[in-house]
C-alpha cells in the first residue's frame, strides 16, 4: 500500500477525539486506509458499510446497537447514507466519553451532510482524504507525468496501461453520474444533463464560472446549473477557487474559477488518452495549472486558504495562499521551463504586497530567481521545501 500522507494525522486525532471522520471522493482509498487503522486495534475493531443492505439494516435501532457493541473502534463507511446517525452518535459519545471510539467515512463534504458538524461539534475531527498526491509518490519525472495524465485515483493510477486506466475511468464516471450522485445526496439528477455539464466543465477548466452561459448550452435554468455544480463540488469532483479581494480599491473579478480536481478525470472527459495527445492538446496549459493548484491545496492546513487574484485591468495571479487577511505567497503556474514575467503578474505582486512569490514549472532543475523577489521552482521542490516553511 502506498503510504498516505494523512495516515499519521488520523492516528493522532483518534487519540484526541471520540470520533474522526475521513471525508473524500469515492474510490480514493478511504476504506483501505480505515482497514489499515483497524489492524492496530488487534481484532477489537468492527466495520460496517451502509451501502451493504445487511449492514444498513443493522442500524434500524442505532442507539441500542452502538451502546451494546463490544469493540474499541467502530468504523462506519458511507455515513452520509444515514445522516440521522450523527445525532445518535452524539448521545452515545456523551454517555461514555472515550477517545478513538468511532471512525466515520464519507463521500460527501460535511457541509452537504445535514447535522454532521452541528451534532458532533467538539466531539469530532475531520480529515480530508484525497486520491494519491504527488508527494506520496517517488521523485521521478516519469512518475509525475503518469500521475498528471492518469490522476490520483488508485484504480486509474495503478492500472497496467493507459488503456486499462481509461477503461476504469469510463466505468467510474458513468457509475458516479448514473448512481452515486443520487445515492450521495438523496436527490434526483438527470444523468444526461449532468454528464454534458461535466464535459463542458472539462473544456472550461480553470475559467471563471458563468452559470447563465452554461444554462443556455444545457437548456436548463441557471439555478439548476448552480445546484448541479454545488453537488459536484460537494462530492469532491470540482474545486471552486474563490477570488481574493480583501482591502483592495481596484475593480476585481469576483466570480469563482472552477477546476476539475482530479487531472485523470479531466483528461478522460476531454478525450485525452495518452501523454503525446495531452502535450499537443489545447487544454495542456489549463490542465497543468489545475494539477499544480490541486496538489498544493491538498497539502494546506485548515488555517491557510487558497484564492486567485484578477483585476479588470489585467493584473492576475493563479494562486494566492492566505492566512487570516495576509497573503503568504503568490504563485503563478506556467507550462514552460523557461518562463518570462508578465506585466499582469508583476502588477499583482505589487497590489498584494507579497514577499514570497513563485513560478511553478514542469521542469526538474534547481530553483532559480527570475527576479529578486520571484523564484522559479518545480512542483516537487515547492511541495517539499517551500510550502512546509510557509505553513508551519
Amino acid at each position: 500500500m502506498i503510504d498516505r500522507i494523512f495516515s499519521p494525522k488520523i492516528s493522532r486525532l483518534l487519540k484526541q477525539f471520540p470520533a474522526v471522520a475521513i471525508m473524500g471522493p469515492r474510490q480514493c482509498g478511504k476504506t483501505t486506509l480505515a482497514r489499515w487503522v483497524a489492524e492496530s486495534y488487534k481484532g477489537k475493531a468492527l466495520y460496517y458499510d451502509l451501502e451493504n443492505p445487511a449492514d444498513h439494516a443493522r442500524f434500524n435501532d442505532p442507539m441500542y446497537m452502538l451502546t451494546t457493541l463490544d469493540a474499541r473502534l467502530i468504523i462506519i463507511d458511507e455515513i452520509q447514507r444515514r445522516p440521522e446517525l450523527f445525532a445518535v452518535l452524539r448521545a452515545v459519545i456523551d454517555q461514555k466519553r472515550q477517545n478513538g471510539r468511532f471512525l466515520l467515512l464519507g463521500s460527501a463534504a460535511p457541509e452537504m451532510v445535514k447535522g454532521a458538524s452541528e451534532s458532533l461539534a467538539g466531539r469530532i475531527a475531520f480529515v480530508d482524504a484525497t486520491p494519491f498526491q504527488r508527494v506520496e509518490l517517488p521523485e521521478d519525472d516519469k512518475v509525475q507525468l503518469k500521475h498528471w495524465l492518469r490522476g490520483g485515483f488508485p484504480g486509474a493510477y495503478l492500472a497496467r496501461s493507459n488503456a486499462a486506466s481509461s477503461e476504469w475511468m469510463t466505468s467510474f464516471t458513468r457509475t458516479f453520474v448514473e448512481r452515486d450522485l443520487n445515492t450521495l445526496f438523496g436527490t434526483t439528477f438527470h444523468p444526461a444533463v449532468m454528464f454534458r455539464l461535466w464535459r463542458m466543465l472539462a473544456h472550461h477548466h480553470g475559467q471563471q464560472w458563468n452559470a447563465a452561459a452554461f444554462s443556455k448550452g444545457l437548456d436548463v435554468s441557471p439555478v439548476t446549473v448552480n445546484r448541479y455544480v454545488d453537488y459536484l463540488a460537494g462530492a469532491f469532483m470540482l474545486r471552486k477557487l474563490e477570488p481574493w479581494f480583501q482591502n483592495s480599491r481596484k475593480r476585481l473579478v469576483k466570480s469563482p474559477k472552477l477546476y476539475i480536481r482530479d487531472s485523470g478525470i479531466l483528461h478522460h472527459l476531454a478525450g485525452v488518452p495518452d501523454m503525446n495527445t495531452l502535450l499537443n492538446h489545447p487544454i495542456v496549459g489549463a490542465s497543468w495549472e489545475g494539477y499544480v493548484i490541486e496538489q498544493i491545496c491538498a497539502a494546506l492546513p485548515a488555517s491557510v486558504y487558497p484564492y486567485y487574484y484578477r483585476t479588470q485591468d489585467g493584473a492576475e495571479m493563479d494562486l494566492v495562499l492566505v492566512k487570516g487577511i495576509h497573503p503568504l505567497a503568490c504563485i503563478e503556474v506556467k507550462f514552460n521551463s523557461a518562463p518570462s514575467l508578465s506585466r499582469g503578474m508583476t502588477t499583482a505582486i505589487t497590489d498584494l504586497k507579497c514577499k514570497k512569490n513563485f513560478i511553478i514549472t514542469p521542469g526538474t532543475g534547481d530553483p532559480w530567481p527570475i527576479r529578486r523577489d520571484i523564484q522559479v521552482v518545480n512542483l516537487i521542490y515547492f511541495l517539499q521545501n517551500q510550502l512546509p516553511k510557509m505553513i508551519k
